[in-house]
């Protein structure tokens, strides 16, 4: 059994910053892509950053400049430090990551979110 945990969520005022971790455990043989999706109340999940496992990075435009993802392959665990919030934000924030158990094929998995709220 796979386990996405995040943590850092919570409330911080308009400027300030947060770090977010993300940790993959269970029976893991190797992992792929991981990333951090992000959905704001009323609106469709989307993308804010995503990492491969060579260290190479994407971002939505949105977060580009304020937003860094970084990953720790041997603790399993994927971060992100997020600057100059603003109250767009806001949003409950998931871990995603490609992970492959031993003698299976590479899987999807999706932690159960962490709220982040940036307050005006």
């Amino acid at each position: 059994q796979v386990q996405l945990v995040e943590s850092g969520g919570g409330l911080v005022q308009a400027g300030g910053s947060l770090r977010l971790s993300c940790t993959a455990s269970g029976s893991i043989s190797s992992i792929n892509a991981m990333g951090w999706y992000r959905q704001a109340p009323g609106k469709q999940r989307e993308l804010a950053a995503t990492i491969t496992s060579g260290g190479s990075t994407n971002y939505a435009d949105s977060v580009k400049g304020r937003f860094t993802i970084s990953r720790d392959n041997a603790k399993n665990t994927v971060y992100l430090q997020m600057n100059s919030l603003k109250p767009e934000d806001t949003a409950v924030y998931y871990c995603n990551a490609e992970i492959r158990q031993y003698e299976s094929d590479y899987m999807n998995y999706w932690g159960k979110g962490t709220l982040v709220t940036v307050s005006s």
